[in-house]
């Protein structure tokens, strides 16, 4: 849409294909219409909250408007924003040009925030880019690199396909190998090219950016559940399917989720945010 002053009216078709391409990118990019109709009305609240000489300074008012759906939507995908999810299985909004496909988008839930954000708006919107760099807040060469790293991620999600037996076994594996504290045996069940998330959400200390490779998984993930005599690691159901539960004494500390390719873990999330973790610290307390 072309730049707008007070005197000028925008066809209709134009508004509604504009509203259609916000609703896209944010369900493509959040996977639940709800999330994406809420995305679109912030976007819409912050566009009428600036000035009108602001405004009438923004060139492409289409081009503004992605890039702040694109930056609401990275707000809310937090590493750990799978772990408490709401209702799943929301068909997208009827007037959505795109077909997505649920596998689709159950598999961009594997991905970390920024791989999803750019392997989307690369991929599935070809948007310029420069525009997908200042969505995600990266050089685009990393953005080139982290839309390639999660296509090479679906497409081994999408090559080895993991029951829900097969994925509990895997998982269980991995527990036993961390509290035998094995890094040989933890390391055989990693894919070879294996990332981990560490969320400590700004309340712990822990590492900031994802670590790559088997070998580096395995020293981060041991050096993290190291022995000590109250750390226990528990399996159980994470987000549908078995994931470890971290406890220091009576408190849970951390919960991991595994996404499973075979037999081998392709990726690993691990949350150590307080604040995300009260959900499960309650459930324990009332177990008791």
């Amino acid at each position: 849409m072309d730049r707008v002053q007070d005197d000028e009216t925008v066809p209709i078709a134009e508004l509604l294909d504009e509203r259609r391409r916000l609703l896209n990118v944010a369900y493509w990019m959040l996977g639940r219409s709800q999330d994406a109709d809420d995305v679109v009305a912030e976007a819409y609240r912050r566009w009428y909250g600036l000035s009108d000489d602001h405004r009438d300074r923004i060139a492409e008012p289409r081009s503004w408007l992605v890039t702040t759906v694109g930056g609401i939507c990275l707000e809310r995908l937090a590493p750990t924003w799978r772990s408490h999810p709401g209702p799943v299985g929301a068909a997208p909004p009827q007037d959505l040009d795109e077909e997505v496909s649920h596998a689709l988008l159950d598999a961009l839930d594997s991905l970390s925030p920024a791989e999803r954000a750019a392997f989307v708006l690369n991929d599935v919107f070809g948007m310029a880019p420069g525009t997908v760099a200042a969505i995600v807040g990266q050089t685009e060469q990393e953005c080139g690199e982290l839309a390639a790293r999660a296509r090479h991620s679906l497409g081994t999600r999408w090559a080895h396909p993991t029951t829900p037996q097969q994925h509990d076994h895997v998982v269980r594996a991995v527990r036993q190998a961390c509290v035998a504290e094995n890094p040989a045996r933890l390391t055989s069940l990693l894919a070879p090219d294996a990332t981990v998330f560490f969320d400590g959400g700004g309340k712990v200390r822990t590492l900031a950016r994802p670590v790559h490779g088997a070998r580096r998984v395995t020293r981060s993930l041991l050096a993290l559940l190291a022995g000590r005599p109250r750390t226990t690691l528990h399996c159980q159901s994470v987000n549908g399917r078995t994931g470890i539960v971290v406890r220091y004494g009576d408190e849970v500390a951390a919960v991991i989720s595994l996404d499973v390719a075979g037999d081998r873990v392709a990726q690993i999330w691990a949350v150590l945010n307080p604040d995300k973790l009260r959900h499960w610290n309650r459930t324990a307390t009332h177990e008791k």
